[in-house]
């Protein structure tokens, strides 16, 4: 049941925290994925015959002032995205010029049923970020219904995340579309899975996903893992991995991972051949090699042919996958194929049957290079927070609404 749905919003004001950290270069926003994935949410508000008040944080002002005193925080207004957001919305967004003070409790008072307003940005004041408590009521103050819908905040117990849903009852805080989505798809993974239950896990480094690989060593029956890091476990095993990216620091940490894997009964696959290059390059000279045989001089940037075949067959027979971080430097042409084989491997599974979830940042942004993310059954936007989600920490945002 989603109490936003079945919630009323005529004549109401709807205070919604949304995520419009958006990528603006020179006053124009190059990515508006985050904006449009938040449409839904507020169409309904003002279908219902209500009014949105929008609140959302922009890069991070007051640390880089600090750091380059020539910016100012004009350099960080939200109007950009103010003037963007009324193109998609077909109507004339308005815009707080701060996101406390009397012009936006001013604009917020007059604010009428079919009527949005954006506030500017909220980490104009370092009193967000803290949790400020009197920061969040005086932006409670705005709206009659409180909505997160910003699950890519959630992993931060900030003033209109987690703080501000303490000065609503409990009927008039909700999650959103886009929040409710997130959650149901990481609960439908995590908790409600159906075996086999394959995990793709790449990135750089190991240290980087060492808390969600335990997590999901109670859960997962198979554990893929590609990208750099697989050559941290390739070096603890005593294998020879040239020039390939390791953490010397985590030899035995990647030793226990994989003792714990084992007496838990799911399998860690790792790849067994590797592309190689003599440089970090997208001209580099390329080559292949076993992953624990690259010579000297050499390093690995993407799972080889071998690997790939061992890897696509696993994941055609999963009926969860649950997919985060690349197999490669997928950004670079000659060690894409890996990276891009691995999301052919989970569309095709989706489209026999399986669920898939594709979270985090690079797996996300390889999905959308290879045009696959309409293919698979929900790709996250959250990055950190779902991160987060999957090494089982709560999530402030989420705690806010659900046990407030």
């Amino acid at each position: 049941m989603s109490r936003f749905t079945d919630h009323n919003f005529k004549s109401q004001k709807a205070l919604i925290r949304v995520d419009f950290n958006v990528p603006i270069k020179n006053g124009v926003i190059t990515d508006d994925t985050r904006m449009t994935a938040a449409l839904p949410t507020i169409k309904k508000v003002l279908a219902d015959g209500g009014a949105v008040i929008l609140m959302s944080h922009w890069g991070r002002p007051l640390k880089d002032i600090e750091k380059k005193p020539e910016l100012t925080l004009a350099d960080f207004t939200l109007k950009p995205v103010a003037e963007h957001l009324s193109k998609l919305l077909g109507l004339d967004v308005q815009f707080a010029a701060d996101c406390i003070g009397e012009d936006a409790a001013e604009k917020a008072k007059n604010l009428q049923a079919g009527q949005v307003l954006l506030l500017e940005n909220l980490r104009y004041y370092k009193q967000e970020e803290k949790g400020d408590k009197d920061f969040a009521e005086k932006l409670s103050k705005y709206g009659d219904v409180y909505v997160n819908d910003a699950f890519g905040t959630a992993h931060r117990a900030h003033a209109s995340t987690a703080v501000i849903a303490q000065f609503f009852p409990g009927d008039k805080k909700m999650f959103g579309l886009l929040m409710e989505g997130e959650v149901a798809a990481a609960e439908k993974v995590m908790f409600n899975n159906q075996k086999p239950f394959v995990a793709i896990i790449g990135g750089a480094k190991v240290s980087d996903k060492i808390l969600i690989i335990e997590n999901l060593l109670d859960r997962a029956t198979d554990i893929i893992i590609g990208g750099g890091m697989a050559y941290t476990f390739f070096k603890a095993e005593g294998g020879k991995i040239g020039n390939s990216l390791c953490e010397n620091d985590r030899l035995d940490m990647a030793l226990e991972l994989l003792k714990k894997a084992e007496e838990k009964g799911v399998s860690i696959h790792l790849p067994a051949d590797s592309i190689t290059a003599d440089r970090f390059a997208a001209d580099a000279t390329s080559s292949s090699a076993l992953s624990n045989e690259i010579p000297d001089g050499w390093m690995g940037l993407d799972i080889g042919q071998m690997a790939t075949e061992q890897f696509k067959k696993i994941i055609g027979e999963a009926k969860t996958i649950l997919w985060n971080g690349p197999m490669g430097v997928f950004e670079m042409e000659k060690f894409q194929h890996g990276t891009k084989s691995i999301a052919e491997a989970v569309v095709a599974a989706t489209a026999h049957g399986a669920y898939s979830l594709v979270g985090g940042g690079d797996s996300v942004a390889a999905v959308n290079k290879f045009h696959l993310a309409d293919k698979v059954s929900y790709v996250s936007t959250g990055g950190g927070a779902m991160l987060e989600y999957f090494e089982g920490k709560e999530l402030p945002g989420i705690a806010a609404i659900t046990k407030g």
